[in-house]
């Protein structure tokens, strides 16, 4: 596709979700886990599956508006319906159709919800179960879809291996990992280096993403789950950051999704200040903070690293020079009611209308085109008949929304200003 102010947008969300309604999972249980398969299911028929944090009314009104579009969590051409009203030509799938009843759900809680605290056998039972079927929901129209295959890395990282093999042979474009790990080691653990090279070689972008947090230390205070369940997701990122992850395995790819990108300025700030040993650091060994580092960490995040923020509010867009445009990729969290789904064309319109047209074309599409390995030319015919233009998103001006953010795009990651000049020999 030309890129020029004139075309229409190649549309790529970076998070939806689908699965199956729980009970249909049955045929793609392995043999040796159906039993304890109808035994999960005995025990929910009769209860409320909605999750602790909904609300009821809510959800009621939410579920009768948009029952059609939801059942596109399982429906191929329900799903391409909905994904043609929003604009959008491809997609990278999760876990869990249903975020408000729990209707929808990979077996056993292996899916968003999966923690170090399941049960081994169950999360990797219920990980391939969804896995097989996600390979198929794809295959039917491989060029839009991107599926995630759960790999339960945690207690067997040889199994979780031998599945990201099985995604890679299937069409698969991701993996997922669980953000919490306890009681198993974190993720500078030297038992997961056989899967983050395994990943690297099979060019999978490893994942977290947000939805579990520590809810038992809440109390019930949900403002306390709200700050902090993000926060969960990020947090992996630091572990590979520091422990050298990244250092070692150049190819790797990692992203955080649906889990913002607000926070990401912040966290490189902090990174790249303590790795050139700022004076509140100073009285901590540097090599002891460095460690394998051999370059600022946000150049392993700009090499390494991608956040799909999924619906992003204005004022992350608004700091996207300091995140990185080609670190940003959106979302419509399709079929989520967190998500700007079905009205994403309203949403865009309201984020974007005087963001550059180039930078608009990165984040919502190009970014996760590589990523993601996605094949512009088997997707440009829809985007022709489906995109919104620039025009549609309020664009009309492109050379007067690229001289409004100069300053802010000459400014970027300001902080690294005063180590160019250190290192030239100019007082900061």
């Amino acid at each position: 596709m030309t890129d020029t102010t004139q075309d229409r947008y190649l549309i790529i969300s970076s998070d939806t979700h689908a699965g199956l309604p729980t009970e249909q999972y049955r045929p793609y249980v392995d043999p040796g886990y159906r039993d304890a398969f109808d035994d999960m299911i005995r025990q929910r028929q009769g209860e409320n599956l909605a999750s602790s944090i909904s609300d009821p009314e809510f959800a009621d009104k939410w579920l009768e508006e948009q029952k059609e579009g939801i059942s596109g969590a399982w429906d191929v051409a329900k799903r391409d319906k909905e994904l043609d009203t929003d604009g959008v030509v491809a997609e990278v799938i999760f876990p869990d159709g249903d975020a408000v009843t729990g209707f929808t759900g990979a077996p056993f809680g292996a899916g968003l919800s999966s923690t170090g605290a399941l049960e081994p056998g169950l999360a990797m039972a219920g990980a391939r179960a969804h896995n097989r079927w996600l390979a198929e929901l794809c295959a039917e129209s491989p060029a839009r879809r991107g599926g995630v295959a759960i790999t339960p890395v945690l207690d067997d990282p040889a199994a979780a291996v031998e599945e990201a093999e099985w995604a890679a042979e299937h069409g698969l474009r991701g993996v997922l990992i669980p953000a919490m790990t306890a009681p198993y080691p974190h993720y500078h653990d030297a038992r997961y280096e056989p899967f983050w090279a395994a990943c690297a070689d099979l060019q999978l972008p490893v994942h977290t993403h947000s939805g579990v947090a520590p809810q038992d230390d809440y109390g019930g205070h949900l403002a306390l789950y709200l700050m902090e369940v993000r926060w969960w997701a990020a947090r992996p990122l630091s572990f590979l950051m520091w422990t050298g992850v990244f250092e070692r395995h150049p190819n790797l790819r990692f992203g955080v999704t649906e889990s913002g990108a607000y926070w990401v300025p912040d966290l490189l700030w902090l990174m790249d200040t303590r790795f050139h040993h700022a004076h509140t650091s100073k009285k901590i060994k540097h090599g002891a903070i460095i460690g394998e580092l051999k370059m600022p960490p946000s150049v392993y995040f700009d090499r390494n690293c991608f956040i799909g923020a999924s619906t992003p509010e204005r004022f992350e867009i608004e700091r996207r020079y300091m995140i990185g445009v080609d670190t940003f990729l959106w979302g419509n969290d399709f079929p989520h009611p967190e998500g700007t789904w079905p009205h994403t064309r309203e949403w865009l319109q309201s984020s974007f209308h005087d963001v550059p047209v180039d930078e608009t074309r990165r984040m919502l599409g190009l970014n996760a085109a590589r990523v993601y390995g996605f094949d512009l030319d088997q997707l440009s015919g829809l985007a022709d008949r489906i995109g919104p233009t620039p025009a549609d998103l309020g664009q009309a001006d492109d050379t007067a929304n690229q001289a409004k953010w100069k300053e802010a795009r000459d400014s970027g990651r300001f902080w690294l200003k005063q180590y160019r000049e250190q290192r030239q020999g100019v007082p900061a």
